[in-house]
C-alpha cells in the first residue's frame, strides 16, 4: 500500500527537479526577453554566460550544462552587437570550466554514496534490527544518534534467545554519537557470547566489565569512562530478574488491565554504580522482580529519552506519553510492541522537533497473552454435547 504522504512527496520532489532543470533556459530566455526589449544602451547579452553557472550548481550534470552552455552561445549570436565574438569566447571558457567541475562533483557524488553504503552496512552489523521474536516474547526496539547522519551511537541494545532463557542489555556509555561506538562493539561482542555461556546474569556482568576494561586498557581518560548497564533475564515461565549498573527503571506495562495503571515503574532493588567505576564482587545477585503476565510487557529506556528537552526547557514526558501509547497500540485487548516503540518515537521527535542532544534507545519485551480460537472451541462444545465423548461427533 503507497501511502498519501509518500506520494506527495515523491511529486513534490520531481517538481523541484524540473524546476532546477529548467533554470538556466529561463534564464537563457529571459537575457533575450532584455536584449529585444531594451534595445540599445546596455548590452544584456552577455548575462547569458551565467547560463552554465546555473546549471552547474542546480544539477551538476553535465549533459544539463553542455545544453544550457549551447543555448548561451545561440543567445550570443542572436543580436548583432560588436562584441558578439568575446561574449562567446567567454561563454565557451565558462562552460569548459563547468563542465570540468560537474565532472568532479558526479564523481565525489558516487564516491560519497559508495561511502554511506560501507557505513550504513558497517552500522547493520554493528546494531542490527531485532527479530520480531524472541524466545515466545514480541520484541521491538529503536535507537537515534545525536550525530548527523549516524545510525548508532553511544546506546546499545540486544535481545538473545538463551539456554537460560531470554536475555537482554540496554545501555547507554558515556559520551555520544561516532565517538562512543567503539565501545559499544566492544561490549555489544561481549554480550553476544557471554550470554549463552554464563549460567547466571552475575557472570555476564562479570564478562562485560572485563571487555570493557580491556577496551579502555591504555587510554588517557580511562579513569572517566563508564557505562550505564541494565541486564535482564526471563526464564521459561517469565520470571524476570534485572542487574541494575546506574540505569534508568524500566516500566511494565499493563494495557486493558482495568484498576491497574497503564505503566508503571518496575522495582530493580538498589541500583550498583555504573560499569566501570566499580569492581564487580565475586557474586552480584540479580534481583527477582516477579512475573510477567501474559498480556504485559517490560519498557526499557536510556536517559537521552528522560532528559530531552523542548524549546522551552521542558523535559520530555515519559510517563504520561508510554501511558498513552500503551493504550493506542493495544489492538482487540493485544498490545503491538512495533505501533508502541513508533508512537513514543513519534512523541520525542516531535517534542524535541529532530534536535537531538544525546543519543536514545528503546526496547520493548512483550509477552502476548494466549488466545482460544472461538470457532474451534464451539465445534468441540457441540460434538460433546452429542455424544458425551470430546471431539467424537454422533453417528
Amino acid at each position: 500500500m503507497i501511502r498519501p504522504r509518500a506520494v506527495s512527496r515523491r511529486s513534490g520532489s520531481r517538481a523541484r527537479g524540473l524546476a532546477i532543470l529548467s533554470l538556466p533556459g529561463l534564464w537563457v530566455a529571459a537575457v533575450l526577453g532584455l536584449v529585444y526589449a531594451v534595445p540599445g544602451g546596455v548590452q544584456w547579452a552577455p548575462a547569458a554566460v551565467a547560463a552554465p553557472v546555473i546549471a552547474c550548481a542546480g544539477t551538476g550534470r553535465r549533459r544539463c550544462v553542455l545544453v544550457s552552455g549551447g543555448l548561451a552561445v545561440a543567445a550570443v549570436a542572436v543580436p548583432d552587437t560588436g562584441q558578439r565574438l568575446g561574449t562567446e569566447a567567454a561563454v565557451l571558457a565558462v562552460l569548459a570550466v563547468c563542465f570540468r567541475l560537474a565532472d568532479r562533483r558526479a564523481r565525489l557524488a558516487a564516491e560519497l554514496d559508495r561511502t554511506r553504503e560501507i557505513a550504513a552496512a558497517a552500522q547493520q552489523v554493528l546494531l542490527p534490527p531485532l527479530p520480531r521474536c524472541v524466545g515466545g516474547l514480541a520484541v521491538a526496539g529503536d535507537h537515534l544518534s545525536a550525530s548527523r547522519g549516524a545510525r548508532v551511537g553511544g546506546d546499545l541494545y540486544e535481545v538473545l534467545a538463551t539456554p537460560y532463557g531470554v536475555r537482554a542489555v540496554i545501555g547507554d556509555v558515556r559520551g555520544h554519537g561516532l565517538e562512543a561506538v567503539a565501545t559499544v562493539a566492544a561490549l555489544l561482542g561481549s554480550f553476544r557470547e557471554a550470554a549463552h555461556d554464563e549460567p547466571e546474569l552475575g557472570g555476564v556482568l562479570h564478562r562485560l566489565d572485563r571487555a570493557l576494561h580491556r577496551h579502555l586498557r591504555g587510554r588517557v581518560h580511562a579513569a572517566e569512562e563508564f557505562v550505564t548497564l541494565m541486564l535482564l533475564e526471563l526464564d521459561e515461565d517469565c520470571g524476570v530478574q534485572v542487574i541494575n549498573c546506574g540505569h534508568p527503571q524500566p516500566y511494565r506495562l499493563c494495557p486493558g488491565h482495568p484498576g491497574q495503571p497503564g505503566a508503571r515503574p518496575l522495582e530493580t532493588g538498589e541500583p550498583f554504580p555504573p560499569l566501570g567505576l566499580f569492581e564487580p564482587g565475586p557474586d552480584p545477585k540479580a534481583v527477582p522482580c516477579g512475573e510477567l503476565q501474559p498480556g504485559q510487557a517490560l519498557f526499557l529506556h536510556t536517559d537521552g529519552v528522560m532528559d530531552a528537552r523542548d524549546a522551552a526547557g521542558e523535559f520530555f514526558p515519559l510517563l504520561p506519553v508510554l501511558e498513552e501509547a500503551a493504550q493506542a497500540a493495544a489492538h482487540d485487548g493485544a498490545l503491538s510492541a512495533p505501533d508502541l516503540v513508533d508512537a513514543v518515537r513519534a512523541s520525542f521527535l516531535r517534542h524535541t522537533r529532530g534536535r537531538l542532544t544525546d543519543d536514545m534507545a528503546l526496547l520493548v519485551l512483550h509477552r502476548d497473552a494466549p488466545r482460544v480460537p472461538v470457532q474451534a472451541g464451539a465445534q468441540a462444545g457441540s460434538a460433546r454435547t452429542a455424544t458425551g465423548v470430546p471431539g467424537v461427533p454422533r453417528p
